[in-house]
């Protein structure tokens, strides 16, 4: 595949043999990313677990200090005064099994996160080859599973994000807007490496953190020293 100009131009920015500290990866993404539209920065780490066993997944969610750059829309499902305190928290949707019902007849999914009651787990897990798939399964690890309806709303609307391991044992996740800036992106990025680290399942053997790199939507991968935020 032939490479746009100014890739090829930014490209030269990032020299691909170097692991950079965390600060200068930082500092080099923003470089790199001057696309027409705000972009947004990735990090990408690649664990040393096996995803296929179960005391070795890693799964969590993390309230970024600046958010994300993008306000999410969320689905509550919950009935009755629960059904209300999620109104009141500023949820987008909320309902119950007439939700549910629209998202397995006609597809719908207008919504970004999924937030539901204990109560309501049985017949949403029905759904579980439609939600999971697309990462929007509530999950009691992620916070997203709970009775706790208010404190879910407003972690989501500040900028929560949740983290898993792909097929391929790596986690990708978004750490803010290019437009954030050094000091903001920094924050969030510790945020996340101290989540994914606190999160290192016991059954894990060897180096956990295999790699790390950041990216922005249209630029190149920036390798970091990911050892900078286990020290």
């Amino acid at each position: 595949m032939k490479l746009g100009k100014r890739y090829s131009e930014i490209k030269q920015l990032v020299d691909r043999s170097v692991l950079y500290d965390p600060s200068d990866a930082v500092k080099l993404v923003q470089e790199t990313g001057k696309a027409k539209f705000d972009e947004t920065v990735e990090l990408h780490v690649r664990l040393g677990v096996d995803s296929r066993h179960a005391d070795q997944q890693v799964r969590g969610a993390v309230v970024l200090p600046h958010g994300t750059g993008r306000t999410k829309r969320v689905l509550v499902l919950a009935k009755g005064p629960k059904a209300d305190e999620a109104k009141e928290a500023g949820a987008d949707y909320v309902g119950d099994d007439d939700l549910i019902e629209k998202i397995q007849k006609e597809n719908w999914f207008d919504f970004d996160v999924i937030i539901a009651t204990p109560d309501m787990m049985g017949k949403l897990g029905r759904l579980g080859k439609v939600l999971g798939p697309k990462g929007l399964m509530p999950n009691p690890k992620a916070g997203t599973v709970t009775m706790e309806v208010t404190k879910a709303v407003n972690d989501v609307k500040a900028g929560k994000i949740e983290y898993r391991l792909d097929k391929s044992n790596i986690i990708h996740c978004p750490i803010g807007k290019v437009s954030f800036g050094q000091e903001k992106l920094e924050e969030n990025l510790k945020a996340v490496m101290t989540a994914i680290i606190k999160a290192k399942p016991s059954a894990a053997k060897g180096q956990y953190i295999k790699s790390c790199s950041l990216s922005s939507t249209m630029g190149p991968g920036i390798k970091v020293n990911a050892q900078k935020f286990i020290n």
